[in-house]
């Protein structure tokens, strides 16, 4: 019999304990998953897994270690934390190790006002089979789809339990639903694809399948008869579904690991302005039914929500109890840590400042340059910010979309271009961070 993960948590505290702790948290993650792929208008292959993983950080001094397993046999656990003892007290001294204290612990643990967990429990197979299906079918209702090149219906539910020998315990569900088309249009080397899919931690919130594969479609057939950009500076206006990517960069480089090793082109930035005026990044870990929400992080903190940049200006750093310590400041409550290694920091749900205009008006406003709408590769300097990617989208001329691109790549330095981004006002409210439509000026590109 599966015994329950607050009882495998406290088992696994005890068993610390016992073994020489001075102090330990647990973790319990127990997972399912099902991923239905359709292909032709057959079945491709389904796949279902089930999972159980229990991890035990003990702390002795200054030193730490880490064991995880997917057993939960009780002999399994003891062996865990005499092990973890055992290379605790072969660890190198770190500074940073810490437990937070009980009056630092969050005292509401109830995750289920934030609406992660589906109420209408784990779908049918045949159903999630069903809606691939339509989906590939609204595609190729498509003059010009050659094929669909994959349809996917996917559901994940995650238990996660976490408690620490300082008296805190909690935990909670999340689910998460997926429908992903991706289109192919043309043959040989004048082949083009593009895709569209939502998630959402509600099945019912999901899009319907013709509108997934219908959108997919569109976004395909728009490519077909690709060509190369044109060299030179130009302002490139990125798609809200990867304009996200930028933000992501600026976040990584205030996460306190890499303000802590000083590998990051943000080091010296709080207090200076990072963004336009009148932009602002606010973290939200606790929006409804957001993909990263939680009331407490993984060392047992309260969440809140707060301003990381402030009409342009870089107000706090994203930090766990360790790297706050190393920079003598408080913890963000933004540590996450999985079974088999210590809390880091990473931020939760975040949500840019809009704009006033569409993402056409800016289009119209950019006059001749590139609207991206997908990349691939990355070479980003941690250091300098540095900034090369390659780029697929549609060559603007005179404000109007002429033709669409590919093989080009985008060059320029992170703080410059954040600082120049105009944001338009397509953000979708309900993804993890909520960044709309961005136009950034003097990019260098690099075509044919």
């Amino acid at each position: 019999m599966t015994r329950p993960l607050e009882t495998l948590t406290a088992a696994l505290l005890e068993a610390a304990k016992q073994a020489g702790a001075e102090a330990a948290d647990a973790i319990a993650i127990e997972g399912t998953s099902i991923s239905i792929d359709v292909r032709g208008g057959t079945l491709e292959q389904a796949e279902r897994s089930e999972s159980t993983d229990i991890g035990v950080r003990v702390m002795i001094g200054n030193r730490q270690a880490c064991v995880s397993s997917s057993s939960t046999a009780p002999e399994t656990l003891a062996e865990m934390a005499e092990r973890a003892v055992a290379m605790a007290r072969e660890a190198p001294e770190d500074p940073g190790v810490r437990q937070a204290r009980p009056d630092q612990l969050a005292k509401d643990t109830d995750c289920s006002v934030l609406e992660m967990d589906d109420p209408a429990g784990e779908p049918l197979p045949e159903d999630l089979e069903r809606l691939a299906r339509d989906a590939e079918a609204s595609a190729l209702a498509h003059d010009g789809i050659s094929r669909v090149d994959s349809s996917t219906a996917v559901y994940g539910r995650r238990q996660v339990q976490l408690a620490t020998s300082a008296g805190f315990a909690g935990g909670y569900a999340r689910t998460d639903s997926a429908l992903f088309t991706v289109a192919i249009t043309g043959e040989g080397t004048g082949m083009e694809r593009d895709y569209f899919g939502e998630s959402r931690s509600h099945l019912a919130d999901l899009p319907s399948p013709e509108d997934v594969g219908r959108i997919a479609a569109e976004r395909t057939l728009a490519r077909a008869g690709a060509r190369k950009a044109p060299t030179g500076a130009f302002p490139v206006l990125f798609d809200e579904r990867i304009a996200a990517s930028l933000v992501g960069h600026l976040l990584v480089a205030i996460n306190g690991s890499a303000i802590v090793r000083g590998a990051s082109w943000l080091r010296d930035a709080m207090g200076q302005e990072v963004l336009p005026k009148g932009v602002s990044i606010t973290e939200q870990p606790r929006r409804l039914r957001g993909p990263s929400s939680r009331l407490f992080d993984a060392e047992g903190l309260p969440t809140a929500e707060r301003h990381i940049v402030r009409d342009g200006t870089l107000e706090g750093w994203v930090l766990d109890l360790s790297t706050a310590h190393k920079l003598g400041q408080e913890s963000t409550a933004n540590a996450a840590r999985g079974p088999s290694a210590p809390p880091s920091p990473s931020v939760t749900n975040i949500a840019l400042t809009e704009g006033v205009a569409s993402r056409n008006e800016l289009v119209s406003q950019m006059g001749t340059g590139l609207l991206v709408t997908s990349m691939i590769g990355s070479t980003i300097n941690p250091t300098t910010g540095d900034y090369s990617r390659g780029a697929s989208g549609f060559w603007v001329e005179n404000g109007e979309i002429t033709y669409p691109v590919n093989e080009c790549t985008i060059a320029g330095n992170l703080r410059d271009m954040l600082k120049s981004l105009v944001p338009a006002n397509d953000a979708r409210p309900h993804v993890a961070r909520v960044v709309p439509s961005l136009l950034v000026e003097g990019l260098t590109l690099a075509g044919g």
